[in-house]
């Protein structure tokens, strides 16, 4: 208890420079966190309600007996509750992604490194081609191909983004095969999987982590990207990209359309980002 207090200390503490603290930021993923998974319960309204006589009334105005805080949209839907929504649909397509590509790039660099042969030549030859392509311009062709929605979206996000941890694992698994546990261990009688997964991960999840964690913020991004374009979650299911997609045609007009989302991506992939920024300077002896 008194390390873990000691560690919150140091996250809360300012950075040299006069830089802000890491712990304000993840205070404000936690808050992002906790306002998606309680939405029905904060959000004010329906998010799909729509209100054609109370369309793109700025924020702090009320309509039909609708208070829109944040504004409406072009179809009179209230503005919060759509963000709140979105904070939802972004996560969960971020942390689905960031577990189903962890898991296979995880794996296979692992097996690569630990048989090596003709498995690390696949292994690898297939994650030099898939990094070979802008990982966006690849997720848009699977959408293409496959069709938008939420299930899709988090398929191809998951199928683009695994060659980052296998290339990572493969590394750290080549590192730590040959370390004494390891050989001690295959000398007992342990078997391949025993091996790779109570031996061998638990030595490569924090950079692992790390990887992890900075991917987390591309996911979001992808996703904002893909429904910006029309190929993410379909309307009229609230989604941020697709906020931003609709607000760029009233940013002369209804510029609260576009910024709030905008703003909510803006502070969340920033703060993901920071948060692995500081993680991997503290799992990092060297820079301690």
């Amino acid at each position: 208890m008194i390390a873990l207090t000691a560690t919150w200390r140091r996250m809360f503490r300012p950075q040299a420079g006069g830089g802000v603290p890491v712990g304000v930021f993840v205070t404000i993923l936690a808050m992002m966190v906790i306002v998606a998974i309680l939405a029905p319960l904060i959000a004010p309204y329906d998010p799909n309600t729509q209100n054609l006589l109370g369309r793109l009334k700025p924020p702090g105005t009320e309509a039909r007996g609708t208070y829109y805080l944040l504004g409406s949209d072009e179809l009179g839907r209230d503005l919060l509750s759509r963000v709140i929504y979105g904070a939802r649909v972004s996560l969960s397509v971020a942390v689905l992604s960031v577990i189903l590509s962890g898991a296979v790039g995880i794996t296979l660099g692992m097996l690569a490194g630990y048989r090596g042969g003709w498995v690390e030549v696949v292994v690898m030859r297939l994650v030099d081609i898939f990094l070979s392509i802008p990982a966006i311009l690849l997720a848009i062709i699977m959408v293409a191909v496959l069709g938008p929605g939420f299930v899709n979206v988090v398929l191809v996000l998951a199928l683009t983004r695994w060659p980052r941890y296998a290339r990572v694992a493969y590394g750290q698994t080549l590192a730590v095969s040959n370390q004494p546990y390891v050989r001690l261990a295959k000398a007992m009688g342990a078997g391949p999987f025993r091996v790779l997964f109570l031996h061998i991960l638990p030595n490569i999840l924090a950079p692992l982590a790390v990887v992890a964690t900075l991917e987390f913020g591309l996911m979001v991004l992808f996703e904002a990207g893909l429904s910006f374009l029309g190929l993410g979650v379909q309307p009229p299911t609230a989604s941020w990209g697709a906020m931003l997609s609709v607000g760029r045609n009233y940013v002369s007009t209804a510029w609260w359309i576009a910024t709030f989302p905008g703003l909510c991506l803006f502070l969340l992939v920033l703060s993901v980002n920071l948060i692995g920024d500081r993680l991997s300077a503290y799992l990092n002896p060297k820079s301690r």
